[in-house]
């Protein structure tokens, strides 16, 4: 966890951890590119490193794969120290799974070739048992004699996470793993994934730019920018209680509307005055509305009107435009019963966060509060 990251104060035991990560510093000339990163991994769970192009998360995995050397900070891996002041374990010797963007496999090398790679030094029996574990836990012992040219893509990543087991790793890394599939794809070979890890009681760590996955996939998520974390939660607490306004506006979808203190636990906004569970700080705030946490309904002295509607069969996202000319997004069944121009009363469910307006995005949460409001505009 990273000094900006309140949301876990619990002490981790560091006998439980896979990995830990203490104030890792990477520079490339003059860009930091990753700033005094602190990152705990406990045995068994899966976490991933989530952010925008460039915030620093290819990077981290790679220091700790011992693909790069940090400038600064320190590297445990189940507890024994990898890189650090006058120590540097090779890559080979740190008992790491990586699995790759492209996934790297050999094409002129058989399935059970590819997964045996990594097992050499040891013997022919030993590899061939191996193998034919981390096949069998992926799905593919029926196809071991093919060349990675004649399987589907979501085939030959389950070869490349196989070929990441088969040495008994101590930690699996993914670099952007669902990148190269195609959508349809991703969802059944993320969960195949999931469902490999567990069987495999492994744990691991994985970086991506899709909220989606990392939401979905993992138990908990460090969501990362400008070479730091932001938070490090799971994925529930990451969406309801997040520590940062960055993190409530990367993670989901999030409107951010200019509040006034009106109390130590009220809020004036565009669209009513709004409760809050703990006190406000500062005079201007930033609340931040979901666009599920936002009912609307038809009547004419409402405060809003409906800008947008874009129907998807399954549900609709509605844009309506409110005091200000701001515009909140509400996420609603399939049932069309409002139309582009009607007036709509609008009505917010909890949680709602607050941020201190004039504060920089990055910086900690003012207020925090759930419940059911109803605009008052």
């Amino acid at each position: 966890m990273s000094e900006l990251d309140p949301s876990e104060t619990t002490p981790v035991d560091p006998a439980s951890l896979a990995l830990s990560c203490r104030g890792l510093v990477k520079r490339f000339g003059a860009t930091t590119a990753v700033d005094g990163v602190d990152l705990d991994v406990p045995r068994g769970s899966l976490t991933a490193l989530l952010g925008p192009s460039g915030c620093g998360k290819t990077t981290v995995l790679r220091m700790v794969a011992g693909l790069l050397d940090p400038d600064a900070g320190t590297i445990d891996i189940d507890g024994r120290r990898v890189t650090g002041p006058a120590r540097t374990v090779p890559p080979e010797r740190r008992n790491v799974g990586m699995v790759f963007q492209d996934y790297a496999l050999f094409p002129h090398l058989s399935v059970v070739r590819n997964v045996a790679y990594g097992l050499r030094g040891r013997s022919r029996r030993e590899r061939r048992r191996r193998v034919d574990e981390a096949l069998s836990l992926v799905g593919l012992s029926e196809l071991g004699d093919r060349l990675p040219t004649a399987l589907s893509g979501g085939q030959q990543q389950r070869v490349a996470l196989a070929r990441a087991l088969a040495p008994e790793p101590d930690l699996v890394l993914l670099d952007e793993p669902f990148s190269n599939l195609d959508a349809s794809l991703r969802a059944s070979v993320r969960e195949d994934v999931r469902r490999i890890l567990h069987a495999a009681e492994q744990t691991a760590v994985f970086v991506t730019h899709d909220q989606e996955e990392a939401l979905s996939l993992t138990d908990r998520v460090a969501v990362m920018e400008a070479g730091r974390i932001h938070q490090l939660a799971d994925p529930q607490t990451l969406y309801t209680r997040p520590a940062t306004r960055f993190v409530a506006e990367f993670v989901g979808e999030a409107d951010v509307l200019p509040g006034r203190r009106a109390g130590r636990y009220l809020v004036d906004t565009p669209i009513g005055r709004l409760p809050t569970a703990r006190p406000l700080e500062g005079m201007d705030v930033a609340v931040v509305i979901r666009p599920e946490s936002l009912r609307l309904r038809g009547r004419l002295d409402g405060a809003g009107e409906v800008a947008a509607i874009s129907y998807f069969g399954h549900d609709q996202l509605v844009q309506v435009t409110v005091a200000d000319g701001h515009v909140l997004r509400s996420r609603r069944g399939p049932h069309l019963d409002l139309e582009r121009g009607d007036r709509v009363a609008l009505e917010v469910l909890g949680p709602v966060v607050a941020f201190d307006h004039d504060a920089d995005p990055s910086g900690t949460p003012d207020a925090a509060a759930s419940g059911t409001v109803a605009a008052s505009a």
